[in-house]
Parts: C-alpha cells; structure tokens; sequence
C-alpha cells in the first residue's frame, strides 16, 4: 500500500507556527494584545494600529534562524521550534484569500535569518511588493528590518510598510553580547535606525513610522540604561514608541534557568517611557532606585510626586501646562480642563476637579495647592 504524504498549504504552514510571535509586540496597545483566530493558531491578534484597531497576521517567513541569540524560540540548534517556511507567492497568496474573507485587515512579518540578513530581507520586501502591486493591498503593513540590511533594502522596506522595526534587543554593547553574541549594537541596528531616520528627513513621501524592542530582564539591564537609550532615540530618530517584552524562559536555549521578568516591570517601562515621548520629562527626572531600576509597587509619576511635589506642591491657578500633566492622575486632556476652567473662577476644592472629568481627585491632595491652600484631605477609615 502506498503512503500518499500531503504538502501542507500555506494557511496550514502559518498555523504551525502558532504563537510564535507571541511575546513580539506589533501594536500601539502592546499590554493589551489579543489573540482570537482560534481556527488559525495564535498567529492573528487585535491590534491598535496607526489606522485604527483591526485584526492583523501575525506571521513569519522562516522560523528557520542560523543566529544563535540566547532567549529567543528561533536560534539555531534549538530543536524545540518547528521549522516552517512559506515563500513570499504563497504568503501574499494566502493573506490575500485571508483579507478577501475579512479574517484580517493587516500584516505584521517577522523572519529567521536564513543565508544572511540580506537575502532575508529581500524575501520580506517580495512579499509586500506582490501584496501592494499584484494584489493592490492598500492597507497597514509592519516590516521588520534584518539585521544586515543594506540600505536600498531598508529605504524600499520603508516605502511599501506603514511602519518598521528595527530591534535593538539591549540597551549597551555588553548587555547584547550577553544576550545574542552574533549581533552587533552599533554597526548593525543603530545605525540602521540612523538610516531610517535620515530617509524620513530627506523623503517627505515615506509614511513608515520607525520602533524598536527591548528585551527586559534577562542579562542584567537596568531601567536607567534601557530608558535613557529610549530618550536618547527618541530625541535624535523620531521613533514612534519602543517596545519592552518582559523576558520569558523557552526551553531548550541558554537562558531557560532565568526567572521570568515581572509584567509590572514591563508596565512602568512603558509608563515611564510615554512620560519621555509625550510629556516633555528627562530622564534625569525619573525616580529610580539605587540599583538603577524603577519601584514596580506605584507608578512613576506618584514617586516622583512623593519624592518633589510633598514639600513643594504645585499652585493650580499659577502651574502651566506641563507642571500640571507632571501630577499623578492628570494628561493632557486634564491639563486643558483645569486651564480653562481656572479662567472663569478659581478652583478652590477637589470637588470641582472632579466636576471638570479628574477621576481621582484625591489622590492630587498632598502633591497642589488650590488658591494658595492646601486643600483639605479625606481621612481613609479602618
């Protein structure tokens, strides 16, 4: 009797590769990424995008890597991962029967590194030049960038994609010898984002918005050095936001016997992280330990205001704008509020912050003064 061995289709080959993505964030919303293609594997998440929120693949073009980086599922020689790959045909293909049946609205595509970052990447570029030209998809797609690229590479890359990641996995040349040896902090991902950004500049038609990803916890790095990296991008590269993927032990790698990273701690960095991007702080202002990390118990700006704004609370009919979004529980839309409330009267009581949409008024007792007062604190009971 003859064993007829079926080739899996495509879609089948994408299943395999599960959640393999999993703990790569591709959204604006990275805590609150979901999965819901149960009939697909794990591989289509609910993502908050820069279009608006939609149902994106999440998928690969190889599994296959020949780098050997300590923490990750795909490096070589670890036999735990199941080694899938679909040509850029066949993946545009299948997106494509995926798109038409409404099964998703977006592609996020990652890859092992196979014959070097180069001949990667141009697998990651035919795949979304088949979907932008034979196709004519005209939605969000979100490339990533090998490390190797050539710069032609990285500029067609970023004028097919909505938005690019180019990971830097650590934030000093130490920490990622520690973490993935065969990569290069400066001559391979730095200057690849210093690139990006320089294509934007001179490029007013590129529309891709640049990120990157850090990988927390796992060799020793610090709040304080993955921070001031972030600050210090963020200043000289536009980048859109960076990602902080709390480590997670895979068997079978190097790194399996690591205690996983906490998720608060993965929480206060994009706390914090979001207070350098939009709210004008220096890192410098940031109220870190001794030991270079953040408290994970209360979020950054309540230590902050604990540490300062106790002995010199800010006046709210005298703080501007950005004083007033340096207060626990107040942004931008809070800050709008109490500035133009205050021109018709004074806010004299937490009663009236609360009437003008502050949640928690409260909490802003120790930290204001109203009218040149201390306002008066509720007692907790026990």
């Amino acid at each position: 009797m003859t064993t007829i061995i079926r080739t899996p289709n495509t879609v089948e080959k994408i299943t395999q590769m599960g959640d393999l993505t999993l703990y790569e964030p591709a959204g604006d919303a990275p805590l609150q990424e979901r999965y819901h293609a149960r009939h697909l594997g794990d591989c289509i998440a609910n993502l908050q995008t820069p279009t608006g929120k939609k149902p994106v693949l999440k998928t690969m073009i190889t599994t296959a890597c020949e780098r050997n980086c300590y923490y990750c599922p795909f490096r070589a020689g670890h036999n735990k991962t199941k080694r899938v790959t679909v040509k850029p045909d066949e993946l545009a293909r299948a997106f494509d029967q995926m798109q038409q049946a409404k099964q998703v609205d977006g592609l996020f595509l990652s890859s092992g590194i196979i014959k070097g970052g180069v001949t990667t990447q141009d697998k990651i570029i035919d795949t979304a030049e088949i979907l932008r030209k034979r196709y004519a998809y005209r939605g969000y797609i979100h490339l990533k960038i090998m490390p190797g690229t050539d710069h032609d590479q990285l500029y067609r890359s970023m004028q097919l994609a909505d938005r690019i990641s180019i990971n830097l996995e650590a934030p000093t040349r130490e920490r990622l010898e520690a973490l993935a040896p065969k990569k290069d902090l400066s001559a391979e991902l730095l200057i690849q984002l210093q690139r990006a950004a320089e294509i934007k500049r001179r490029d007013p038609t590129i529309r891709a918005s640049l990120v990157t990803q850090f990988v927390v916890g796992a060799v020793g790095d610090t709040d304080l050095e993955l921070l001031s990296l972030s600050s210090q991008l963020y200043a000289q590269t536009g980048l859109a936001r960076v990602y902080y993927s709390a480590f997670h032990p895979i068997v079978g790698t190097p790194l399996e016997h690591l205690t996983p990273t906490s998720p608060q701690r993965e929480h206060r960095l994009y706390q914090s992280s979001f207070l350098l991007r939009d709210y004008a702080w220096e890192v410098e202002d940031l109220p870190f330990l001794q030991n270079g990390n953040l408290r994970t118990d209360i979020d950054p700006k309540r230590a902050w205001a604990d540490q300062v704004l106790r002995d010199q609370p800010i006046d709210l009919m005298r703080a501007d704008r950005l004083q007033l979004m340096r207060l626990p529980g107040i942004g931008r839309k809070g800050a709008d509020a109490i500035l133009k409330a205050r021109r018709e009267r004074a806010i004299r009581d937490l009663a009236q912050l609360a009437r003008l949409g502050i949640r928690t008024p409260q909490q802003l007792a120790p930290y204001v003064l109203l009218d040149g007062r201390r306002p008066l604190q509720q007692l907790t009971l026990f």
